[in-house]
């Protein structure tokens, strides 16, 4: 009987009412300690910086209390400047919290170079796919004296002889010497830039497959 006439007096109930109104106190202000501290509600807008410079995409994202990131990019965009923005993340217009970091990566200063392949002893058919292949093009074709028709004799680069393993942009267009099927002391060279005529009839459908 004490102890409900206890939980029943004055002195009891004006306790609980001071502990709860302490908790609620307490609630308050550490909801009031979190919003300070975390900026509860507030973000800022990231800026579009794609096609932008280093140095203006660190003034932005300073202005807007953001922090940036620089991620290298292995694969140059022609359609960008050099060492420009190509991509961001987050994305523009994303809202974030201040002191975010933004990761941004930089166009490098062009293609990375790649290896050229063997060619030797393979026909025009079988070299221009090859080529291709590993990211570079076909451009002047000259024919000379040779039995082999349409067999790779040289490869060669504004004017002068590359060999397999030589290091080019990729892109780079890279002209062939072919044989002409006559043999030596036979007809004149020919040079031109278009693929043999047994490789260019649109008229076979199975002309540009089994490379």
């Amino acid at each position: 009987m004490s102890v409900i006439k206890f939980l029943t007096s004055k002195v009891f109930l004006k306790q609980l009412l001071l502990a709860i109104g302490a908790v609620v106190v307490l609630c308050f202000v550490m909801l009031r300690w979190l919003n300070f501290t975390t900026n509860h509600g507030e973000f800022q807008t990231v800026p579009d910086l794609k096609g932008k410079s280093l140095s203006v995409a660190s003034i932005e994202l300073d202005e807007n209390n953001l922090e940036m990131q620089v991620q290298d990019s292995a694969n140059y965009n022609p359609d960008y400047p050099k060492f420009s923005v190509i991509d961001q993340s987050p994305k523009a217009g994303a809202k974030v919290k201040e002191d975010r970091k933004i990761y941004i990566t930089v166009n490098p200063s062009g293609f990375r170079k790649t290896t050229v392949p063997d060619l030797r002893e393979r026909t025009f058919r079988q070299a221009k796919p090859t080529l291709e292949a590993v990211g570079f093009k076909v451009g002047k074709l000259t024919y000379v004296n040779n039995i082999a028709k349409d067999l790779v004799l040289d490869m060669t680069y504004k004017g002068k002889s590359i060999k397999q393993g030589d290091k080019l942009p990729k892109t780079t267009v890279i002209d062939l010497v072919l044989g002409n099927g006559n043999r030596p002391g036979g007809e004149a060279n020919v040079e031109g830039d278009s693929v043999p005529e047994n490789e260019s009839d649109d008229s076979n459908p199975s002309s540009d497959l089994n490379f």
